[in-house]
């Protein structure tokens, strides 16, 4: 792909990521291409079909988790990057928002293996638990299951635009839980 069309398909990526996160509905493929700068045939050319796009999010939002954990810790100490993490799985949780409808369609025809994401998800957040047993921070009981229900919950009770303050304090609670009680 040409420099400049790569930049295109990255814009429509992130222009279509924030304007999930910020509807109540799907917005339509015309009103993404007109906030990203660039004409509907533009959009079309790199996502010919809505479910390409949703597609294209989903999948891009799901490798910012995966490889988000193992960049979180070379960062951070693993509670630290335990509770990070948290915040990227509700900006993931936001991004269904506005591509709802599309998405579960996709996933009912089989065009999105859910299963799989679930699978990687629960991989990234072990990688995590894994790193914080070995340094004594997080609790050795605590599995992957645990933290994604936790999460689900969280973000479930705590929806936009009151999210960001309640589900800010369920999540420390929930890393308060996590906590290694030898641990500082």
């Amino acid at each position: 792909m040409r420099a400049d069309a790569t930049r295109n398909r990255d814009q429509l990526l992130a222009v279509a990521t924030r304007m999930f996160v910020a509807a109540d509905a799907e917005p339509s493929m015309r009103a993404i291409a007109r906030e990203a700068g660039v004409g509907i045939a533009t959009l079309y050319r790199h996502f010919p079909t809505r479910e390409s796009l949703v597609d294209a999010v989903y999948r891009d939002q799901v490798a910012r988790l995966t490889t988000g954990a193992r960049e979180l810790l070379g960062e951070l100490p693993p509670a630290a990057a335990m509770r990070r993490w948290m915040d990227l799985f509700g900006d993931w949780i936001a991004t269904k928002n506005g591509m709802l409808d599309t998405l579960l369609a996709m996933i009912e025809a089989g065009e999105i293996a859910h299963a799989r994401t679930r699978t990687e998800l629960l991989a990234a957040i072990t990688t995590i638990l894994d790193a914080g047993r070995a340094a004594g921070d997080l609790r050795p009981d605590v599995t992957a299951d645990d933290i994604a229900a936790s999460l689900i919950g969280i973000f479930t009770v705590a929806p936009r635009p009151a999210r960001d303050a309640k589900a800010a304090r369920l999540c420390d609670l929930l890393l308060d839980g996590l906590t290694s009680r030898t641990s500082g």
